[in-house]
């Protein structure tokens, strides 16, 4: 965290003043990489799917325009292993076929490793990619990166959402009420 010249007069100057402000604020340490970086539209549905370029757990790059064409179902997730991201990355597993026969590519974005998204295809046979979105470009670009709060303490996280682009690069539909257990059945009751 940077620190102004007049915090650390303030600091010097006046130790009782900071530390009623230290009781006030408790101080949490933000790096480039977890913290939101710019304020953003909120994404609709109707409006152009942001561009993006990431990892995957086989080393290889993914981006939108890979899906020119095609329905993308871009979902995005908190944590590898996890036991929601893993029912729900398991139910897409399961339908992953009908889903392909509907015309939906897949991409799972977290901000894990490409290590722990190898580990985690391997080990429940996920058949499609999972983007490492280590510098949370992407979960920021899409407005998923937010401030959440669990058992009264707040923290930044990924906020579990489906967009789901479609052929001309428009996000054609936003879940953002995911059922983990059930993930394509909403998405194919959305095209019914």
């Amino acid at each position: 965290m940077l620190i102004s010249d007049n915090y650390l007069n303030l600091m010097i100057v006046n130790n009782k003043k900071m530390l009623s402000f230290r009781k006030q604020f408790k101080l949490r340490k933000f790096t480039r990489n977890n913290k939101i970086s710019r304020p953003m539209t909120r994404l609709k549905e109707g409006m152009k799917a942001p561009s993006f370029e990431g990892i995957d757990q086989d080393g290889k790059t993914v981006r939108l325009s890979d899906f020119s064409g095609k329905k993308l179902v871009l979902y995005f997730y908190p944590k590898d292993s996890t036991p929601g991201c893993t029912m729900e990355a398991c139910n897409l597993r399961d339908n992953f076929k009908s889903l392909l026969d509907e015309g939906f590519s897949i991409v799972g974005v977290s901000a894990d490793s490409e290590k722990s998204h190898k580990n985690f295809a391997l080990k429940y046979s996920l058949p499609f990619p999972l983007i490492a979105d280590t510098s949370k470009t992407i979960l920021n670009d899409y407005g998923v990166w937010k401030e959440k709060s669990l058992y009264g303490k707040t923290f930044l996280g990924i906020a579990r959402t489906t967009f789901i682009i479609n052929e001309s690069g428009i996000i054609d539909r936003i879940i953002e009420k995911v059922e983990t257990k059930k993930h394509a059945e909403q998405i194919f009751k959305l095209y019914k």
